[in-house]
């Protein structure tokens, strides 16, 4: 797994920025939007001793009322009667399954209560042991959707798009489904085939995508230069993400460039420090990057840049593109940057994954991952919900993609060489 480096000690362990939206790839760490906590969160015990099977003590919560639980316990003990799709659980996987509600009661997608079987499958995917199909899902409106496929993978050679609502997996249904379930269904074997059936706005019907599992090479950043313009695409805030940012920086200040794109569509996000350093690269010492708030009542912890700005622009001389597949470390960056008035942001809102999660190991080798944080932009704006809106809005529609034409960067370029023509057309500014 690739480990954190930041400096700025965090509060709760190691954190990982990006979607903890369940990673398919076969290096998922950097994407899982997680912070791996090592401290102790002892399971309350009740009156009854509901949680005494996992040897731990704690004082109860007195104002609970727990008569009508144990009274549907009792009952179920007593009426019961397995058929031959079902078994009768016994009282640790009640405990469990007792539990798993409780969590699941607080509403939150990316709160999850893991049973041993799934804390194992989690810990293989963060480590990394596993091959998949190339993509990253999330949940949006309750639905499981692809945050971003990425390039070169067997998810983008099947023709899945970022938005694209996955409806069934192998024939299962993912209603009602959560992420972590997802993953577990579409990851695989490197050479096995999963089979999803996906639901694209403005298609009529169904699309069937069987894509065969491979392990991934995941790119961290490619160059280009069209006309007087340095063009930037990072795919990850990995632990590259950094040095690559830097020496494509050196790249554009040798060739005398004074223009510049960084396009993070489609880039779900990574390691928190990657983020505010690379927003460094561009900002004065000191300014905001991104708040941590922790809730009503308690102190934020604010990420600045570290002083390090190599290069001065404006947003007129520089452009950053965004899309519903720019998640978490890219709405953090984007955000920072056209805050302080460094960049414009171009194309569409992005994904919305501003929550950081913590994963807490429980006696019985089950987990907890719980979100303990969300992340606000430097004016205190949450992307937790709705995203980031861009400063113009330019979508890339599917005849244009099948064409081979991308709106959005051509929009960027046109700003670039002074014609805010559409800006104006569609009621933004800056």
């Amino acid at each position: 797994m690739e480990q954190n480096n930041d400096t700025q000690k965090p509060r709760y362990g190691n954190k990982l920025l990006g979607t903890t939206l369940a990673i398919l790839l076969v290096v998922a760490a950097f994407f899982s939007g997680l912070q791996i906590g090592k401290r102790d969160l002892s399971v309350i015990p009740l009156e009854a001793g509901i949680f005494s099977i996992f040897g731990t003590s704690a004082k109860p919560d007195n104002e609970a009322d727990l008569a009508e639980f144990w009274r549907v316990w009792n009952l179920m003990d007593e009426k019961f009667v397995a058929t031959k799709a079902t078994s009768t659980p016994d009282s640790l996987e009640k405990v469990r399954g007792a539990i798993a509600g409780l969590v699941d009661s607080f509403g939150d997608p990316y709160t999850v209560y893991m049973p041993p079987s799934d804390a194992e499958k989690f810990n293989e995917d963060i480590a990394g042991n596993f091959s998949g199909v190339g993509m990253e899902v999330g949940l949006r409106n309750d639905l499981v959707t692809v945050i971003a496929p990425l390039p070169e993978t067997p998810a983008e050679a099947a023709g899945v798009r970022s938005g694209d609502i996955i409806v069934k997996i192998d024939g299962q249904s993912t209603e009602n489904m959560t992420v972590d379930e997802a993953v577990s269904l579409i990851r695989g074997e490197e050479g096995t085939e999963v089979n999803l059936t996906i639901y694209r706005e403005g298609q009529p019907e169904f699309m069937e995508k069987k894509i065969v599992r491979a392990v991934i090479n995941i790119p961290t950043l490619d160059t280009e230069v069209s006309g007087d313009v340095f063009i930037i695409k990072l795919y990850s805030f990995n632990a590259l993400a950094e040095s690559k940012m830097r020496s494509a920086i050196d790249e554009y200040e040798r060739g005398g460039y004074k223009k510049m794109v960084l396009d993070l569509r489609g880039n779900p996000g990574g390691f928190l420090e990657s983020a505010v350093t690379i927003a460094g690269y561009f900002l004065p010492a000191g300014k905001v990057v991104v708040r941590e708030n922790f809730g009503e009542g308690k102190e934020e912890k604010v990420y600045r840049s570290q002083g390090q700005r190599i290069t001065d622009l404006d947003p007129d001389s520089f452009v950053i593109l965004i899309d519903g597949g720019s998640a978490s470390a890219s709405e953090i960056l984007s955000g920072a940057l056209s805050e302080h008035k460094v960049a414009t942001t171009i194309g569409q809102t992005t994904f919305g994954k501003g929550s950081v999660q913590e994963l807490v190991d429980l006696p019985g080798d089950a987990a907890l991952k719980v979100t303990i944080a969300r992340w606000l932009t430097p004016e205190g704006v949450s992307f937790s919900e709705g995203g980031l809106e861009p400063i113009v809005a330019i979508e890339n529609k599917l005849e244009d993609i099948e064409a081979g034409k991308d709106p959005q960067k051509e929009a960027a370029l046109k700003w670039l060489q002074g014609d805010h023509s559409l800006a104006n057309k569609v009621g933004f500014g800056i």
